[in-house]
């Protein structure tokens, strides 16, 4: 086994056990899911995972779907979801999507690339199926993991263990549901030999869809590794993608995560990351956020041995009647952990942002220094954000700040630019353009950060 930070699972909540995922069930809104997962044939897997599976919908069973009753979900009305019954599309040997489909979802360089259509792999568009894994370093897609007793024996103790610990709603009908993703190993003082790409790819069968990618990523002391997972859809399918991916990072590990959602306007996307981080660790997250037509992005990282640094940071653009969501939860128990937060949003139309970042410093948890910021535009008269930066510190020797700030363009910047004969409409463009880069010169992988700044000059800046 890898020697990574490991987390054990909680005990599962007497509905688990019961057998009877119906027993603490109250939402009208979640009962269809537990009828459908009564019904649903999950084929041959692990009976552990089948009876985490169970104990998942029964929690689900209990907690329903979210309301503005929960803190968390306040600003953000799921009822579009709830009142929806999404089913699971079942595999098929003619995805109907074609090698060119993918073409602007890539980047450029040498990329070791798995491909998912509507929650399951595909080997024909991926550049590996994980069979013939190098030395030190695994790539495969969960379900040839867990076919494999030996691999699915590591990953037991490990697999599922961050999400339950949050008892968020979504990522127990994940757990009930999950269906593919990748499994990433890599061991002890080992650099994974390429960058991993996960493509997530919904189409115009997927109408209906209940997508549940569950990804796991593993490092080993001293073990590094790139993962961008990207999110998209080809055609107008109303379909909800509800993703977790879980990280444990070993003592000295390092893991850039980036997050890429640009689903059609007709998606629902929930996706959940948590990560947890052993001695000098250190995490790089970014989510980029122009789709959908509801998202919703957590990111979840626990900051448990000493020395750790964490760097949460992302983008979003929307337009028209998005709404989208960011919550992000920072936990030190360590001390002399740093973590470093800077979210930012343009917004136009009729758009609705929501930010909810919160910062924890436990009492161990001495010499901590932690930064956290979300800056939003306002293109718009109807765009609206709802920001909410949180500190709770209890520990006395810390260096922690937070802000927020929600505006418009600056009417001298306006001024400047148009006094130089700029146009107005152009001078418009390059401001936000300059606002969104900041965030994006952040990234530490070229390619990813080369491309996201041409996707964003397009969306604001009017590129061709």
């Amino acid at each position: 086994m890898t020697d990574a930070v490991l987390t054990q699972p909680p005990e599962s909540p007497e509905v688990g056990r019961r057998g009877d995922p119906l027993h603490g069930g109250s939402d009208a809104h979640a009962l269809p899911y537990v009828t459908l997962f009564g019904t649903t044939d999950f084929g041959d897997e692990p009976e552990w995972l089948t009876i985490r599976r169970r104990d998942a919908i029964g929690r689900f069973a209990e907690l329903g779907f979210p309301t503005r009753k929960n803190e968390d979900w306040h600003f953000t009305n799921v009822t579009p979801i709830a009142e929806r019954e999404f089913r699971p599309v079942a595999p098929s040997d003619d995805t109907g999507v074609h090698e060119d489909d993918l073409d602007t979802l890539r980047f450029d360089g040498e990329w070791e690339t798995l491909v998912f259509v509507n929650g399951h792999f595909v080997p024909v568009l991926s550049s590996t199926d994980g069979r013939d894994a190098r030395a030190g370093c695994y790539v495969a897609p969960l379900s040839v993991a867990l076919a494999d007793a030996e691999r699915a024996a590591e990953i037991e103790p490990v697999l599922g263990t961050l999400a339950v610990r949050q008892g968020h709603a979504f990522s127990e009908l994940n757990a009930a549901f999950q269906q593919d993703g990748a499994c990433i190993i890599v061991r002890a003082n080992t650099i994974a030999p390429r960058r991993i790409h996960l493509v997530f790819v919904t189409d115009d069968r997927a109408a209906g869809a209940l997508v549940s990618p569950h990804n796991l990523i593993v490092l080993g002391h001293h073990a590094e590794v790139t993962v961008v997972e990207s999110y998209a859809t080809l055609g107008d399918a109303v379909a909800l993608t509800n993703a977790v991916t879980e990280a444990h990072l070993g003592d000295g590990a390092r893991l850039v995560h980036y997050k890429v959602q640009r689903e059609e306007r007709t998606s629902y996307h929930v996706a959940s990351s948590y990560a947890t981080q052993g001695r000098d660790s250190n995490l790089e997250t970014f989510s980029f956020a122009t789709g959908a037509d509801l998202s919703r992005t957590n990111v979840s990282t626990l900051l448990a041995g000493t020395g750790a640094h964490a760097t949460l940071n992302g983008l979003y653009l929307v337009d028209g009647a998005q709404t989208v969501d960011h919550q992000t939860r920072i936990e030190h128990i360590a001390e002399s952990c740093t973590s470093h937060e800077l979210y930012k949003g343009v917004l136009d139309g009729e758009s609705h942002a929501v930010f909810n970042g919160k910062v924890y410093v436990q009492p161990e948890a001495q010499k901590t220094d932690g930064k956290q910021s979300n800056n939003n535009l306002l293109l718009s008269e109807g765009a609206h954000v709802d920001t909410k930066p949180q500190l709770e510190i209890f520990a006395d020797d810390v260096k922690c700040t937070h802000g927020a700030t929600v505006g418009r363009l600056d009417p001298t910047a306006t001024f400047y630019l148009k006094s130089r004969g700029v146009g107005e409409a152009t001078a418009r463009k390059l401001l936000t353009y300059a606002f969104a880069a900041e965030v994006l010169e952040e990234l530490s992988v070229d390619v990813v950060r080369e491309a996201l700044e041409a996707q964003a000059f397009a969306r604001f800046a009017g590129a061709a």
